[in-house]
């Protein structure tokens, strides 16, 4: 190989790299950030809808770490803290409201990634699958929808489409 064809491929071989790279750190850099509830787009059944919500996604060493703070339908305060990896395993959380331990809340959720725009947690109650979410970044990073499915502590189907737009 001459000279000039070894350049060639130590170049492009380092854009390769760099090219992978980039795209793992812009993958978690979708989901990183503060996110607010638009209401007037989301869909909720069975309602009622929240009154407010804001999200802080952190990315952690293969996972999120999520701080989730607002308001249900009746003005009662929620908040949750909670992190997963993207392993499938299973994690603790403790949704609260009103600053006591929901009892109708998930106590466990687990994650797998789809794609670098997208995952799916499912959301436990002592080991019962209530919910399975999808969540999605739009291409531009400004919107994050997701789709909710499963029952909800009064045995009702869930229903929701949940969007959320980047502050």
């Amino acid at each position: 190989m001459s000279r000039r064809t070894n350049s060639f491929v130590v170049s492009l071989v380092g854009l390769s790299v760099i090219a992978l790279l980039s795209s793992v750190v812009v993958g978690a850099d979708m989901f990183s950030g503060t996110w607010k509830l638009n209401v007037a787009k989301s869909k909720y059944s069975p309602g009622p809808a929240p009154a407010s919500g804001t999200t802080i996604l952190s990315a952690v060493d293969g996972g999120l770490k999520f701080i989730v703070d607002g308001a249900n339908a009746d003005g009662k305060k929620t908040h949750s803290e909670y992190t997963f990896k993207f392993d499938g395993k299973d994690y603790p959380q403790k949704p609260m409201l009103d600053g006591k331990i929901d009892p109708t809340g998930a106590d466990m959720i687990s994650a797998k990634r789809i794609d670098d725009y997208s995952y799916e947690t499912t959301a436990k109650l002592k080991g019962k699958v209530i919910t399975v979410t999808k969540v999605m970044v739009s291409k531009d990073g400004k919107t994050r929808t997701n789709s909710v499915t499963g029952t909800n502590a009064q045995g009702q189907k869930v229903s929701n489409t949940v969007v959320y737009e980047k502050q």
